[in-house]
Formats: C-alpha cells, sequence, structure tokens
C-alpha cells in the first residue's frame, strides 16, 4: 500500500511536552473560566479546551509560562489527526489551588441540595354555568313531561290553558266573605275612617 493513501490519525495527548513554541492567541485566564471547567492539581494539571471542548493537559503549570499541550481535534487513535487552535496556547493562573478547591465544593453543595421539582397539575374543572343557564336547567320540563321538540314557552301556555278555569272559579271563591256572624268576643271593624281630636288644653 502506497505510503500517500495512509491517513494519519489523532495522537495521544501527553501530559508534558518539551516544546518551545507559543500559540500567538491571547492567553488563557482560569479566573474567567468555571471552577469544574479547569483542575489545578499538581498531578493531572488540566483544562477544557475552549476550542475542541475536551480536556487538556497543562504543562509547566508550576513554572513561569504554563500552556496547553499540542493536541488533536479527534480521538487518538481513531479520528483523523487535525491540530487543535488551541494547542500550546500560554495559560495565566491567576487562582490558588485552595481558592478553586473551595469554589469547587461551593458548587458542589448548591448543586447536591437542588432536589427535581415535581410539577402537580392542576385539575381541569368546568367552568361554571352563567345564571340563564341554571334558569333554563330549572325551568326545562321534567322526564315525565312530553318533550317533543316544542318551546318551553309554548309548553307552558298549553298548560295555563288547561288550568286557567280552575284557577279562576278558586280566585272568586276565595275573595267573597264568608256567610255568618261575625267571630264572639271580637270587636267590630270600623266602616269609617277616624280622625281623633286633639284635646284643648
Amino acid at each position: 500500500m502506497p505510503a500517500s493513501t495512509l491517513e494519519h490519525t489523532a495522537r495521544p495527548r501527553r501530559s508534558r511536552t518539551r516544546s518551545r513554541s507559543v500559540n500567538s492567541r491571547p492567553a488563557l485566564t482560569l479566573s474567567t473560566l468555571k471552577p469544574h471547567q479547569y483542575d489545578l492539581r499538581p498531578a493531572c494539571a488540566s483544562l477544557i479546551c475552549p476550542d475542541c471542548k475536551t480536556w487538556v493537559p497543562i504543562t509547566g503549570i508550576q513554572a513561569k509560562r504554563p500552556k496547553l499541550v499540542p493536541h488533536d481535534t479527534g480521538r487518538a487513535g481513531k479520528d483523523t489527526a487535525a491540530r487543535c487552535r488551541g494547542s500550546n496556547r500560554l495559560v495565566t493562573v491567576n487562582v490558588t489551588v485552595k481558592k478553586w478547591q473551595e469554589h469547587l465544593e461551593d458548587g458542589h453543595a448548591e448543586t447536591t441540595h437542588r432536589r427535581k421539582t415535581t410539577v402537580l397539575r392542576k385539575p381541569k374543572v368546568a367552568p361554571a354555568p352563567a345564571v340563564s343557564q341554571i334558569a333554563a336547567q330549572k325551568q326545562a320540563p321534567a322526564d315525565d313531561e312530553p318533550g317533543d321538540g316544542r318551546p318551553l314557552w309554548l309548553l307552558r301556555e298549553m298548560k295555563w290553558a288547561s288550568t286557567e278555569s280552575a284557577v279562576r272559579d278558586a280566585d272568586t271563591r276565595r275573595a267573597q266573605l264568608p256567610a255568618g256572624d261575625a267571630p264572639l268576643g271580637a270587636p267590630p271593624v270600623p266602616l269609617k275612617t277616624l280622625h281623633p281630636e286633639r284635646r284643648a288644653s
């Protein structure tokens, strides 16, 4: 197989490198990153590269000019070798290890106390009927009444017509005075309007 057809794959990222080249881009300042985006422990000093979003070792963390090691954007041994723009970029370490650990612990304490809030759905309640609808329900004909599709006012007119004569007779009899004498011991009812006169002083 010709050597020209071979595809170069991404190389493993070394934790230390002796490259003297320096990226011309501005240095990364640790104070601008979140505590979980970098690690200041001497054994594994690293941070998340802003360009390829992967963890990259920091070389010379205790030296004067710490920087990111040269690294590829793909996975080592699997993806195509493509050098990341963040390789050899200087890192400004302006956060102490103690301060970084405190920020990390504070953030962890805040997130551990967070609980997933359960959303309680309110049951859907049917809207209350209007006053006119309530009146219509009360005035609707009962089950034993004919419901042949005729309007309610017509059914009422028909019912009133069937009982009108009996109601009129009852009203007439109620208006008549009862026969017989007045109740015993009751004072007579005055038939004239009384106008009392004032006593002369």
